[in-house]
């Protein structure tokens, strides 16, 4: 895996995969995504934690779901590098065995885990890391995870895992921000507690700033937002000069950071978001999707495909 510059953190949806398998191969090959698989059905999942009743109840449905979202996934990643979180199926062992497979032994993708996970899940991923051959990631939450024993939890992972810390990546996650300075803290604690642990292979700053689209107001059909996850990435830069190798910059892209955990569903409001990513803003305009004065143009599916 050549070393990334660029870590987007992204939803398993069409949308996504599709803009991904459009860029050029000399810009996908320094782009590693790291994708978190959404949920099939049920209302949104609280970021950290699962549900005490999993709302999926059919197994072989999932499985079929899951299994053909990986297939093309894995087409459109064309044997590049890259992350995949299952962590909203992956307490389905049977449902989500095949398509987890296919992952560790159709493509370059690694899976991913974290300290707040159940054992026997965290131990079923690094066998599956292990037959791949190509490591894990490691995500942490660091705005779910307790400060008293985020050390103590991260290393009590890496002994469950039982791997190199050459095939542990670090992938530090500060989820939404809102305000940048804020969230610098709460990162800065994180690199210092966490990053230089052991040895890792990879370690990557990530954190989101795009809105929800139901924070677009409806009277206002263009906006403008900051991108506080580049100033957070910039001002951890700055602060710890002397931080070993590189700490490569993550974001959530043009999704809010609470996107993943949003179930596939068939339909989405009248209207969507264009969506661009300037120097220091997100500049946002709605477009109608249905209606007359939709925007013109094939390939307008429906909002979570």
């Amino acid at each position: 895996m050549v070393e990334p510059i660029y870590v987007p953190v992204l939803p398993t949806r069409r949308s996504s995969w599709d803009a991904y398998a459009g860029l050029a191969t000399e810009v996908r090959r320094r782009v590693a995504p790291l994708w978190t698989v959404v949920p099939r059905v049920g209302p949104e999942r609280t970021r950290g934690a699962s549900p005490a009743t999993d709302p999926d109840t059919d197994s072989p449905e999932l499985g079929r779901w899951f299994t053909a979202r990986m297939d093309n996934l894995i087409k459109a990643m064309g044997g590049l590098a890259g992350w995949v979180d299952p962590v909203h199926i992956e307490r389905h062992v049977e449902a989500s065995a095949i398509g987890l497979w296919r992952v560790a032994t159709r493509s370059e993708l690694r899976l991913v885990t974290g300290p707040e996970r159940a054992p026997g899940r965290q131990r079923y991923a690094a066998d599956l890391a292990s037959l791949s051959g190509r490591g894990i990631g490691i995500r942490v939450l660091l705005d779910a995870a307790r400060d008293a024993s985020r050390s103590e939890d991260l290393l009590a992972l890496v002994g469950q895992l039982r791997l190199p810390p050459s095939q542990l990546d670090l992938l530090l996650d500060i989820g939404m921000v809102a305000d940048a300075a804020e969230a610098a803290k709460l990162a800065l604690v994180g690199v210092d507690a966490l990053a230089t642990l052991v040895p890792w292979r990879t370690v990557v700053l990530t954190g989101g700033a795009f809105p929800r689209d139901r924070d677009h107001p409806d009277g206002r059909p263009t906006r403008i937002s900051r991108r506080h996850d580049w100033q957070v990435h910039q001002s951890v830069r700055a602060s710890r000069p002397e931080f070993p190798g590189p700490l490569i910059y993550g974001d959530y892209s043009v999704e809010h950071a609470h996107s993943a955990n949003i179930s596939a569903r068939p339909y989405g409001p009248p209207y969507g978001l264009l969506r661009y990513t300037a120097a220091h803003h997100f500049l946002i305009a709605r477009a109608p999707l249905r209606g007359p004065d939709r925007a013109p143009g094939p390939g307008r599916w429906p909002v979570g495909w």
